[in-house]
């Protein structure tokens, strides 16, 4: 990439464990409280601009344990009128799935998230930018 590089916001640093918001659901709090250390205090990389990311991510992990309760309860197909259908809670699974992952790889939570970070943050890249090879 040629050019300087954007000014990154500025920030204020969680370096704290922060607490669960209250209206998350109890599968949700247990992913907050598994991943906001690792967030906050190991890597240090949460910011309080990060909080509202990392509630939605533990409410798409909430709403992914409680959907397949349900399925484990009901199954996966159920019978209407017009025959065989899947479950409602399949697609909301699969939804709270898709969104659990995309927000996990914008928290850095994610190997490939990972290791973008890492790349962006190597100086050996600062130096081949400077002297104009990419």
């Amino acid at each position: 990439m040629r050019g300087r590089r954007p000014e990154t916001m500025q920030t204020v640093p969680v370096l704290d464990v922060p607490k669960a918001p209250s209206w998350l659901d109890r599968d949700a709090k247990s992913e907050w409280k598994r991943i906001a250390p690792i967030l906050s205090t190991d890597r240090r990389v949460l910011s309080l601009a990060d909080l509202a990311t990392l509630a939605n991510y533990c409410a798409a992990v909430g709403q992914v344990a409680a959907a397949g309760r349900i399925i484990a309860t009901e199954g996966i197909i159920f019978k209407s009128e017009s025959g065989p259908k899947k479950h409602p809670a399949v697609g909301i699974q699969q939804g709270a799935m898709m969104q659990a992952r995309l927000l996990a790889g914008e928290l850095g939570l994610t190997p490939t998230s990972r290791s973008r970070a890492a790349l962006r943050d190597d100086p050996a890249d600062d130096a081949d930018n400077d002297l104009g090879l990419e």
